[in-house]
C-alpha cells in the first residue's frame, strides 16, 4: 500500500515517513516550501509520468534562459509555422504565416496552453522541434531532472516523452528563483485576444487564497496533472499533482495539499534535490482506459466539464466571484531581433499582422463573445471583461 507522507525532523536527526489518516492516494504528488526546497509531502515523487502540457513548463524555461542570454527578446518575432498551426487543441488557432511578439506567445502557451504556440515557440527559438528538444533536455540534465525526457515542446503524448513528481519540482524553483520577473505571468487570470476572453485553466488563480501560480497538464495517458503554487505571508508552498480524475478534481488535491503544508510547522531536512530516489523509476503509468474510455471529447479537455445534477459543489466549479482581469494579447508588434529559426530562413522582417478577432480566419458573429473595456493591446496591459 502506498502512503502519503508528512517529513519530520527528530532531534537526533533522524528522518520518520508517517502515513496521513485516511486513504492513500494512488497517484505522484510532492509539496514543497520554494524558498528553502524542503518538502513537507510526497508520495511516489520518482514514478515516471507523462508531463503532458506541464512540458511547457521546460520550454518557458529554456526560452528564459534564450533571453538571458541574448539570442532572443520580448519583442522578438515568433512566426506560426505549418507544422505548428497543424498541432491538435488546445491550441490558438493562427494561420500559418501569423506572427507575434515572443512575450505573447508566452502568455498564450502558459495561460491558453496552447499547443501550436509552444510549437511555434520551440522551432523559433531552438531551428527545429527536435534542436528545441535537444536543448529541453539539456536544461533537464544540468538541473538534474535525472527522471525526465523530452521529444517536443508541448507535451502532445509521446510514449518518450517522460517526467516524474520530483523533477517538476526542481524546474519550478529554477524558474522561481532565476527568473523571478516573470513570476506575473503564471498567475495571469485570463487573456484577451481581440473579442474573445480565455480564462486560465489552473483553477485555482482567482479562487484559492494566495495562488500564484504555476501550470496545468492533460492528456488521456496521463490523466490530469497540476502544479499549483501559493503564497501566504511570505511563504510560497507548491504543489506537484499528477494523475488526477479531472480538472476539478485536481485542483480540490492541489488545494487540499496546500492547506496541509501552510497548517504545518515548517520542519524536516530532506529537500527537492536531497530526496533518495525510490520506488519504480522505469514503468510509466497509462491512465488512457481510466481517465478517457467512454468519456465524451467535453470531458477529455483541459476544460472542467459541466457537473452532474448530484455532483457535490465544489468552488473550482464556480465562476470567479470577481470581474477577472485580463491580458490583452495577439498577432503583430514584433520589432526585436528575430530568432534563429527566422534567422536561418533568411527573412528577419515580418510586416507586423493586426490583432485579430477570434478566431483569425473567421469572423466574431455580432453580439457574441465577452465585452472587453478598451481596446486590446500589445504587452501587459490589463483588460476587464465580465465573468
Amino acid at each position: 500500500m502506498r502512503h502519503r507522507h508528512f517529513l519530520k525532523l527528530f532531534p537526533a536527526g533522524a528522518i520518520m515517513l508517517s502515513a496521513l489518516a485516511g486513504p492513500a492516494l494512488a497517484n505522484p504528488v510532492v509539496v514543497f516550501d520554494l524558498k528553502s526546497g524542503q518538502i513537507l509531502q510526497h508520495q511516489d515523487a520518482f514514478k515516471r509520468w507523462y508531463p503532458a502540457s506541464l512540458s511547457k513548463l521546460m520550454t518557458a524555461y529554456v526560452t528564459f534562459r534564450a533571453i538571458a542570454a541574448g539570442e532572443v527578446q520580448l519583442d522578438s518575432p515568433i512566426k506560426v509555422t505549418k507544422h505548428s498551426a497543424g498541432e491538435p487543441p488546445s491550441k490558438m488557432g493562427f494561420k500559418p504565416g501569423s506572427v507575434m511578439r515572443l512575450d505573447n506567445a508566452l502568455k498564450m502557451m502558459l495561460v491558453k496552453s496552447a499547443n501550436d504556440i509552444a510549437m511555434a515557440v520551440g522551432e523559433n527559438v531552438g531551428g527545429s522541434q527536435a534542436a528545441f528538444a535537444e536543448r529541453m533536455n539539456a536544461e533537464a540534465a544540468r538541473l538534474g531532472m535525472n527522471g525526465t525526457h523530452f521529444v517536443n515542446p508541448n507535451g502532445l503524448y509521446s510514449p518518450d516523452q517522460y517526467t516524474t513528481a520530483r523533477d517538476l519540482s526542481i524546474l519550478v524553483m529554477a524558474i522561481r528563483r532565476e527568473f523571478p520577473q516573470y513570476a506575473p505571468w503564471f498567475s495571469i487570470e485570463g487573456l484577451a485576444v481581440g473579442k474573445k476572453a480565455i480564462p486560465n485553466y489552473n483553477l485555482l488563480i482567482g479562487r484559492y487564497p494566495g495562488a500564484d501560480g504555476m501550470k496545468t497538464g492533460f492528456v488521456c495517458p496521463s490523466g490530469f496533472n497540476m502544479i499549483g503554487s501559493a503564497t501566504r505571508n511570505g511563504r510560497t508552498l507548491v504543489a506537484v499533482v499528477l494523475g488526477e480524475k479531472s480538472a476539478v478534481s485536481r485542483a480540490e488535491a492541489a488545494a487540499k495539499l496546500l492547506d496541509e503544508g501552510f497548517g504545518a510547522p515548517a520542519s524536516g531536512s530532506a529537500t527537492v534535490t536531497t530526496l533518495a530516489p525510490y520506488g519504480d523509476l522505469v514503468s510509466p503509468n497509462d491512465m488512457h482506459d481510466e481517465v478517457c474510455k467512454k468519456k465524451t471529447k467535453a470531458e477529455q479537455s483541459e476544460a472542467p466539464a459541466a457537473a452532474a445534477k448530484d455532483a457535490p459543489k465544489s468552488p473550482y466549479r464556480e465562476k470567479l466571484d470577481h470581474v477577472p482581469t485580463l491580458v490583452a494579447v495577439g498577432l503583430g508588434g514584433a520589432t526585436g531581433p528575430a530568432p534563429k529559426a527566422i534567422l536561418e530562413e533568411g527573412a528577419q522582417e515580418y510586416a507586423d499582422v493586426p490583432i485579430p478577432t477570434w478566431r483569425p480566419d473567421k469572423p466574431v458573429p455580432a453580439g457574441t463573445g465577452p465585452k472587453v473595456a478598451g481596446a486590446a493591446a500589445q504587452g501587459d496591459q490589463p483588460a476587464k471583461v465580465a465573468n
